[in-house]
Formats: C-alpha cells, structure tokens, sequence
C-alpha cells in the first residue's frame, strides 16, 4: 500500500484546498499519472501518482483545506492485493456486503457473478456497500438529510444517492458504481458515524419490473420519476451528463429554473449551487412565481384543523448548533452591548473616487468590509483586552487579529475566519472576504476555516436591519455589529444637513472588558470611519 500525500506548496504556503480529483476509487493508475490537483492562494499544485496500482481510498475529499505532507489517499500495489480478489462473490458477500478491508476490494474489472446470466437486484451481482464519507475535520457524524434514491431504483456510477448533513456543511454522496440500490440502511433522519454504512448496491443489476437492461429505468416510473432521471442524463438514451447537484435543483426549484436554462460547470456538465447562482444574477427566468392566494375560510377553524395545517420539521445539525452556541454564549458571558453612529460621508467619498481604479488594478470591488476591518484592527490595538479571551482564572490576550465575518447562507449562520487580518492590505482583505463568502453560500467551508477568531464583524444592514444587539461569538470577548445606512438630519457646524449614517453596536463581555473600553473602541472606529486618513497615520 502506497500514501499520497500533500507535496511542499511553496514558501510560506502551508495549506492547499483540494480542487479536483482525477481518479476515482478501483481506478487503476500509472506512476507520474496526475491524481488530483490543489489550490493554494498563490499556485495551483498538481500531484502525481507515486507508484502503479489502484487508487484504493480517497482520504481527503474536494473541497478540503490540507496542510503540507497530509494524507491525500491510498493507492494498492498491483499484484498485492489480497486472497479476498479472487473469491467469488457468494463467499465475499455472506453478511449483506464485503467484508475485506478497503485494499482487498476487487475493482470494476474483476467482478464476479453467477453464471451467465445478467445481473439483477436478486443477487446475480456483485453486492457494493455505500458507505458514509469523510466528513471533514473533526467532525465525527451526520444526519442522513435525503435520499434522492430508493430501493430497486438503477443508478449510474458517480449518480447522486444521498445528502447528509453536519453541524458545518452539507456532504454528497455518490453512487460507488452503476447498478441497483438493493437496500438502504440508514434512514432519513438518522445518525451515521464517519466510516459508516448508508445502503447496499448490487453491481450491473437492474430494477424489479424493468423490461430490458438497456432502458436504464423502471419500467412502472412515474412521469415525475422518468423528468428527474432525465434532467439527470440517466435514461439510458445516450446522454452523459451527471446529476444536477441537490443544492443546485433545490435553488433551481425555488427561483422556476429549469435545467437547461443554466449552464452546468461541474463533472460531465453538471449544474452545481454557484452555476444557478450566476444564472439568477445575469437576469435569468428566475421570477418566483406568485403563489395562488387561498380563499379567506368562511369560519375561524379549529385547533384540530390547526394542527392538520401544521408543518413539523426536524432541525437540521447547523441550526441545532447555532442555537446551542448562541444560547451557550448568553448563559456563560455577562454580556452587554454599547452602541453609537458614525457619519459614512468621508468613507463613500472614498470609496466612488477610487473605486474603478482599484477594481482595475486588483480585479476586486472595494466594498465598506474592508474600512470596517482595518478601523476594528486599528480600535483593538488600543484597546487589546476586546481582543482577548478568558480561559479558567487567566486573560489570554491575542498579538493578533483572526477576524470572524458573519455569513447568512440558506443553511443558516456560519462564521468563516480570515486569519492575520491586521497584516493584510484593503485588496487583500476583499479578496480574503470575497472567497469565504462564497465558499460559505457553497456550503464549502471547512471546519479549520471556521475556527480560532479572536474578534467578529456582523453586517445585518444587508438585509435592511436599522439596529441590533450582536450575540457573542464564544469564547470570543467582542463582536460588531453593523448596519444599514440610512440618510438623517444631522447638525453640522450649525447648519442642519442630510448625512448617510450607520447605527454601530458593540456586545461584549463584561467579565473582561469594562464600559470604559468598550465604549473606547467604538469611538475609535468611529473616528477611524469618519476620517480615514487617521488610519494611514495611525491615529
């Protein structure tokens, strides 16, 4: 058994995201051959195969963030398989799946089955287990979300058969190989360990009552069943083009958008969440439709026809996590929220003269996140303890800025983190801001990408809020809260004008910080925002 493992990245470049990979598990592979390709915020890395065989396990998923020198896969030696590839399948398939470890699986070419005769879900195939995926770091189980799939039904190999969710993001899980899903295991609903068993698959089968293998499909679907698999490209005509992502149909669902209307940039044409996404933006049919207004009832109804009318939801791991750390913060921090305003007139003059010029030169737009980043990293170096956390009896103070952005995505709340922000440049932190976002809208963070903040800036003007008092972000000591800009009347050297202000709130915990630095540090962005050369003086 031969490891894959991350390459060196480059000076000062510790960690990779893994883009894609190439190669599939029971893949054979050549040395040199490229396995899968890394995206740092400088280069992009390929990584080649370090020895012939198969590729046996995928350890690290697309997507990841990996460090230098971590384990990327395993990949069998030819001729060094075990006993277990050679036995027929009765012997291998007694307990309801194979029972070798994941080095001894026969792949695709070495298939065994009873006779002659073609493969069906009553056992003439090859059983295959689903399994759950890796989930990322630390992160130890899911929820079964969906299953897009049922018993009997054919799927193609890489097809989509579940959803399963964490307390951070979503997981897909593909088909191992083409054939039937004989069994599921887990139901929705239900909790799987990392490493676990979903369903079991039979190899090359096909479903109950289908007429000929090459149809593709049940012969009894329902029209509704027939339009899915055939936005899938799985009806056995010819086409090629994979699954629609779940998060892609569901958006796609919710804006009236059919498949061929956007233009899919995933594996073999698929249409991902981000493709929909552009489609909504460039001014797609993406009109929701208006719902049909119901008749107003003719008498108050019951409870009971209350209760009929009713829908009950189980909450999803992110939002169950969500609600035990915000609740968690208001039982542990005594914590307490200071507000003022600050006058954004120097900030928007700032920002409509140079911002073409800055689009041009650093190929990002220059937003307000940046001028409220730099005047934070400014207001803590004076007042360091907001910036601090406690741990037992002792105040751990932070030499450094890891700032937390909130991010609202259909899931629910995230906080992804731009780590060293106070070292960065206003083109570096809009790119930094720019990624994270876009990865939180994904689903795409990873658990290390969500970690180890020292401070946070939440923006609830983007949905119209006028003011708000900010939860803690545990263990953090301090988190701001921004809002939307509004034009009031405002006495300014005598004369009274239109300005366009911004409620400011800063919660915080009073166990460590007094009203004395709190309110100190939002005088200091305040001044910071409203002249902005105080920053490149550092005043």
């Amino acid at each position: 058994m031969t490891e894959v493992r991350v390459p060196t990245l480059g000076e000062s470049v510790t960690e990779a995201t893994i883009a894609t990979w190439f190669k599939k598990p029971g893949d054979s592979v050549a040395v040199d051959e490229m396995l899968c390709e890394l995206e740092t915020d400088k280069v992009t890395v390929e990584v080649p195969s370090p020895a012939a065989g198969k590729l046996d396990e995928i350890v690290a998923q697309e997507g990841e963030t990996v460090g230098v020198d971590a384990l990327l896969a395993h990949i069998a030696d030819v001729g060094n398989a075990g006993p277990e590839e050679t036995k027929p399948r009765e012997e291998t398939s007694k307990q309801g799946g194979y029972s070798g470890s994941d080095a001894e699986k026969p792949s695709e070419e070495t298939v065994h089955t009873n006779g002659g005769g073609s493969a069906s879900s009553g056992g003439d195939g090859e059983e295959v287990q689903v399994m759950v995926p890796t989930l990322g770091e630390s992160v130890s189980e899911a929820t079964v979300a969906t299953w897009f799939k049922k018993e009997g039904d054919t799927v193609e190999a890489d097809e989509m058969l579940a959803e399963l969710e964490t307390d951070k993001v979503s997981v897909e899980v593909p088909a191992p190989a083409a054939g039937v899903l004989s069994k599921i295991i887990a139901q929705e609903g239900d909790s799987v360990e990392a490493g676990g068993q979903l369903a079991v698959m039979t190899k090359g089968g096909q479903a109950s009552g289908a007429g000929t293998a090459s149809s593709g499909q049940k012969s009894d679907a329902s029209p509704a069943d027939a339009g899915q698999k055939s936005d899938a490209g799985g009806t056995g005509s010819g086409a090629s083009k994979g699954e629609d992502a779940p998060s892609a149909k569901k958006l796609m669902a919710e804006n009236n958008l059919s498949a061929d209307q956007v233009q899919g940039s995933g594996k073999d044409g698929r249409v991902m969440k981000e493709d929909v996404l552009k489609a909504l933006e460039s001014g797609g049919s993406g009109a929701k439709a208006e719902a049909p207004k119901a008749e107003a009832p003719k008498r108050a109804p019951s409870p009971a026809e209350d209760a009929d009318r009713e829908e009950r939801v189980k909450m999803t791991r992110l939002r169950q996590t969500i609600a035990k750390r915000l609740k968690d913060a208001q039982n542990t921090a005594a914590m307490l929220t200071t507000y003022n305003e600050v006058d954004m007139t120097e900030v928007m003059a700032l920002r409509n003269e140079y911002k073409d010029l800055f689009e041009k030169k650093h190929g990002v737009r220059l937003g307000f996140m940046s001028f409220f980043t730099k005047a934070c990293c400014h207001a803590l170096k004076e007042v360091p303890e907001v910036n601090a956390e406690i741990d037992g009896t002792d105040v751990v103070y932070k030499n450094f800025v890891h700032m937390g952005i909130a991010a609202g995505t259909p899931q629910g709340l995230v906080v992804p983190v731009i780590r060293d922000v106070d070292s960065m440049s206003f083109s570096e932190i809009e790119k930094a801001i720019g990624e994270k976002g876009k990865k939180a809208r994904d689903g795409k963070l990873s658990m290390a990408e969500m970690q180890g903040g020292t401070f946070t800036i939440s923006n609830g003007g983007v949905y119209g809020s006028l003011m708000s008092s900010p939860i803690l972000n545990p263990p953090q000591s301090g988190i701001l809260g921004m809002h939307k800009i509004q034009e009031r009347p405002m006495v300014v050297n005598g004369q009274i004008v239109a300005r366009p202000m911004m409620y400011l709130a800063l919660s915080y915990d009073h166990r460590i910080v007094d009203g004395k630095g709190a309110v100190t540090f939002l005088v200091r962005v305040k001044e910071a925002l409203e002249d902005p050369r105080r920053l490149l003086m550092d005043l």
